[in-house]
């Protein structure tokens, strides 16, 4: 297969959502024979059809789901690649890129970043900042996605060096009605016969509230999925569920919403962050920079 050219990815793209040749080209300010002509060149290039022609336009056969699929990467990559390199040319100094976890963003992630970032010496420093699982942190850095990743230490992040960074607490958030809200402490199993409000199964977190349902004979029974912290106390606000998160998101909502926080009694609900990289001696100097800072917001021992 011959190489794939950008511009022919591009049209095909703006081909499949548009459904129609004509209203590809009024988009891209191009005629339609002109996209007809680079959509044959790429079905030669890559051997097989990709559009089905119907009544009123085209659609994306198999094949062309497969490639619209991957033309989106590859263009977001290019897209990347071409900010990356503009903040240089306009005379960043350093690209940094973190991937956190869901946690980490939602506490002082982002304010500490804000404070580097900040300071005189670091204004020509820029940050991406991306929210991904741990297991996809990991792998990120493992992979070069990003220079630095903030995840909970519990992570499996053989292969890379790491440096502590803060702690939070998880706790309990229930409607004030609830009938734990009179608690002062209480113990994961205690919450077992309620409904939950999750975030993502694969999180590291939800993993472990559901290996500790297991050990205590339990299932953790989940009543809605959400994305984010904010959407899951919306969620308890609702009287729908109740939910496990840290005490220090929690308490940005309560008065609001009207919750009730009670500390988890297990040691576990006490985690720690680490900041992870693959190499202190490859980092970028910005990257390098950064990692100090973030570490240097640790508590002490």
């Amino acid at each position: 297969m011959r190489d794939l050219d950008l511009t022919s990815l591009r049209l095909f793209v703006t081909v499949c959502e548009t459904g129609n040749i004509s209203r590809a080209g009024e988009r891209a300010n191009i005629v339609g024979s002109a996209i007809s002509k680079r959509l044959a060149q790429l079905e030669d290039a890559v051997g097989t059809p990709l559009l089905a022609r119907k009544r009123h336009g085209v659609q994306p056969t198999p094949a062309g789901r497969t490639l619209l699929e991957h033309a989106r990467s590859v263009l977001a990559t290019v897209g990347a690649i071409e900010r990356d390199m503009e903040a240089y040319a306009a005379g960043a100094r350093g690209q940094v890129r973190i991937l956190a976890s869901a946690s980490a963003l939602a506490e002082s992630l982002a304010q500490d970043i804000a404070t580097f970032l900040h300071k005189r010496e670091h204004a020509r420093i820029q940050v991406d900042l991306e929210e991904r699982v741990s297991p996809d942190i990991v792998r990120g850095i493992h992979d070069g996605t990003a220079s630095l990743g903030v995840c909970w230490d519990a992570t499996d992040t053989a292969g890379l060096h790491s440096k502590p960074y803060r702690m939070d607490e998880l706790a309990v958030v229930v409607p004030r009605g609830h009938a734990l809200a009179s608690r002062k402490r209480v113990k994961f199993e205690d919450t077992l016969p309620y409904e939950h409000v999750s975030l993502p199964a694969n999180s590291a977190v939800q993993v472990l509230f559901q290996r500790e349902a297991a050990r205590v004979g339990q299932k953790f029974n989940h009543r809605v999925i959400v994305t984010n912290f904010e959407a899951a106390l919306r969620v308890v606000r609702a009287s729908l569920a109740i939910c496990l998160v840290p005490r220090e998101v929690a308490e940005i909502y309560a008065d609001a919403y009207e919750l009730r926080i009670i500390p988890l009694a297990e040691t576990w609900a006490r985690r720690r962050f680490i900041i992870v990289y693959r190499d202190e001696a490859a980092l970028t100097p910005a990257a390098l920079l950064l990692l100090q800072h973030l570490a240097a917001q640790a508590p002490a021992p």
